[in-house]
C-alpha cells in the first residue's frame, strides 16, 4: 500500500501565513543585528532557543521517540539546503534593503511550483507555468542587467545571493513534503535546529574570533566573519525575539507543506512581500526603488493567478465528485 501524506489545504495556508509573517519580523529583528554581531552567532542563539522550543512540541506530538528516523541523510541534507538557503539570503540582507532582498527571495515559490512537477509529480498546468514564467521576469527586472556596476547598491553576486537562497528554500520545502509522510513536523523543526548549531559553531571554531575580517572587507563578509561579542543589553530581547520566531517559522513552515500541496501552499508566502516593504519603511526608512516594485508587481501578479487558477481546479474537481456521488 502507498501512503500519501495528508491534504489539508485550508489549514496548511493558515499555517504559511503565520509562518510568513513570523519569517518578516525575524528578518527585520537580524537586519538591526547585522551591523555589531556576527552571522553564526546570532544563528547559533536563535537555533539554541528554537530548538528547546522544538522538542518540547516533540513531547506534546507523541514524545521525544519520534526523534528516531530511518532517513537520516535526507534530513541532514534537509538541513544543509536550509542553512545555505538562511545563510545567502541574511549575507545579502546586510547590504541590500529589506524589501529589494525579500523580493529577490520570492523566486523560491516560483521554483517549487516549477520543481514540484520532477520532484513531486505534481501536474502544473500552461496557464499556471506561464504565470511562473511572468514571475521569473520580475526577477530578472530587480537584478537590473542592463545596469552597470556603479549604478547598483550591491555587487552581482550580492543580487544574486537571495535567488540561490530561494532556490535551495525551494528545494528544501520538496523535501519537506515528501518527508512529512512519516515524520512530524515538530521533529523536522528539530533536526533543521541541530543543522543550524553544528553549522554555527563550526563557525565559531575557524572563525570566531574574527581573524578573518579585513579593514577592506565587504559589508557581508564582515557580517559572517567578524568576531563573537557578547550581547548587549539592550539586544537580549531581540536575540531572544528571534529564537522564539525561528521555533515557530520551522513549525508552520514544516507543516504547512506537510499537509497541502506544494504549488497550492506555496503562492500565499507572497504575503511576505508587502510586509517586507512595511519594515524597511518604518524600521530602516527605506523604499524600492522602480525596479523593485515592477518586479514586486509582477511576481505578486503571477502568485496570485496560480491561487485563482489552483482554486478553480479545485471547484471543477469537488463539483465532478458531487455528480459522481448523485
Amino acid at each position: 500500500m502507498i501512503t500519501t501524506s495528508p491534504n489539508r489545504a485550508g489549514l496548511a495556508i493558515g499555517l504559511i501565513l503565520l509562518g510568513v509573517a513570523a519569517i518578516s519580523v525575524n528578518d527585520m529583528l537580524i537586519k538591526r543585528l547585522s551591523d555589531g554581531y556576527p552571522l553564526h552567532q546570532i544563528v547559533f542563539t536563535r537555533s539554541a532557543i528554537g530548538i528547546v522550543l522544538g522538542l518540547v512540541l516533540v513531547k506534546l506530538e507523541g514524545g521525544l521517540h519520534l526523534l528516531k528516523t530511518r532517513q537520516p541523510g535526507l534530513h541532514l541534507l534537509r538541513g544543509l539546503l536550509i542553512v545555505i538557503s538562511n545563510m545567502s539570503f541574511f549575507l545579502a540582507l546586510a547590504v541590500l534593503p529589506l524589501a529589494e532582498a525579500t523580493a529577490l527571495f520570492f523566486a523560491a515559490p516560483l521554483f517549487i511550483t516549477l520543481l514540484s512537477i520532477p520532484i513531486l509529480g505534481e501536474k502544473v498546468g500552461p496557464l499556471r507555468m506561464g504565470a511562473v514564467i511572468v514571475g521569473f521576469v520580475g526577477v530578472v527586472i530587480m537584478q537590473r542587467p542592463w545596469a552597470g556596476g556603479d549604478a547598483l547598491q550591491a555587487s552581482r553576486l550580492v543580487l544574486f545571493l537571495p535567488v540561490l537562497a530561494a532556490l535551495t528554500y525551494a528545494l528544501n520545502q520538496l523535501m519537506t513534503r515528501k518527508l512529512g509522510v512519516s515524520t512530524k513536523a515538530s521533529v523536522l523543526s528539530v533536526y533543521i535546529q541541530a543543522v543550524f548549531i553544528v553549522v554555527s559553531l563550526g563557525f565559531f571554531v575557524v572563525a570566531g574570533d574574527g581573524r578573518f575580517v579585513a579593514g577592506d572587507s565587504s559589508a557581508s563578509l564582515e557580517f559572517l566573519l567578524r568576531a563573537w561579542v557578547w550581547p548587549a543589553q539592550d539586544d537580549y530581547l531581540t536575540f531572544l525575539g528571534i529564537g522564539l520566531n525561528v521555533a515557530l517559522i520551522g513549525y508552520c513552515l514544516s507543516q504547512a507543506y506537510r499537509l497541502g500541496d506544494a504549488a497550492t501552499v506555496a503562492p500565499f508566502e507572497y504575503i511576505g512581500l508587502p510586509l517586507a516593504v512595511f519594515w524597511g519603511f518604518v524600521i530602516f526608512g527605506d523604499l524600492p526603488v522602480w525596479e523593485v516594485w515592477v518586479g514586486i508587481a509582477l511576481i505578486l501578479a503571477s502568485g496570485l493567478f496560480v491561487y485563482l487558477r489552483e482554486r478553480q481546479k479545485a471547484l471543477r474537481v469537488t463539483r465532478l465528485q458531487g455528480g459522481r456521488r448523485a
